[in-house]
């Protein structure tokens, strides 16, 4: 199903954060949202959550840490039965078992508090309960900002494992080019609350046409990077 959200905009403070803004996404698609921080990446992300879920689109919104989603007092398995029955959805071991095999999680002790787990197998943890309500649009906000390299690149490696068998689009949202460039089908560049470039990943890259979008490709090291 396509996806079509438009005049998404925000206001805060009196202060434009997000000029109005019309987005659209294939099934399947993947798509990343760059952008130097204070862009508005992030608003753009929750206005765009806020806007499908009053359309009844089911989408999902996973933050860059842990910590904003994880009481440390509770475990793990009180954070799922919460996640499920916000979503609507009746104990099922066998979806939870499915996604813990496609993120890397068997055998991990479920009944424990985050604490007893790293930091990349709580963020993995978070992605496995947005995916609960088998969302038409998972919006990963800084997913792997908090993680070593090679654990978000391996993190990100079992998602895409996971999502190639549906049609759930991504909006991937992070300042890490080298992260997007390897991940999406097509980049789209925020400055100053706007959209101001939209192209296929491999067209932005090899001849960016906005000085937003030159000054990103200019810091070459995003190359060398795992994810």
């Amino acid at each position: 199903m396509t996806i079509q959200a438009n005049g998404l905009s925000a206001i805060r403070a009196g202060r434009t954060t997000l000029y109005p803004t019309d987005l659209i996404f294939l099934p399947g698609e993947r798509v990343g949202l760059v952008g130097a921080s204070g862009s508005g990446k992030s608003t753009l992300g929750h206005v765009l959550t806020d806007h499908l879920r009053a359309e009844g689109v089911a989408v999902a919104n996973v933050p860059q840490s842990p910590a904003e989603a994880l009481d440390p007092l509770r475990s793990l398995d009180f954070h799922w039965d919460q996640a499920s029955r916000a979503l609507g959805r009746a104990p099922n071991q066998g979806l939870q078992k499915r996604l813990f095999q496609a993120l890397g999680l068997e055998g991990a002790d479920i009944k424990a508090r985050p604490r007893g787990w790293s930091r990349g197998m709580q963020q993995r943890f978070i992605i496995a309960m947005a995916l609960i309500g088998e969302p038409r649009l998972l919006i990963l906000d800084e997913p792997t900002s908090a993680l070593d390299p090679l654990v978000a690149a391996a993190t990100m490696d079992l998602l895409d494992g996971h999502l190639a068998a549906t049609d759930t689009g991504v909006l991937l949202i992070t300042h890490d080019l080298g992260l997007a460039a390897r991940r999406v089908d097509r980049l789209m560049v925020m400055d100053a609350g706007r959209i101001v470039e939209d192209a296929r990943t491999e067209t932005l890259l090899g001849a960016p046409a906005t000085a937003a979008a030159q000054r990103l490709v200019a810091h070459r090291s995003w190359a060398a990077l795992p994810c």
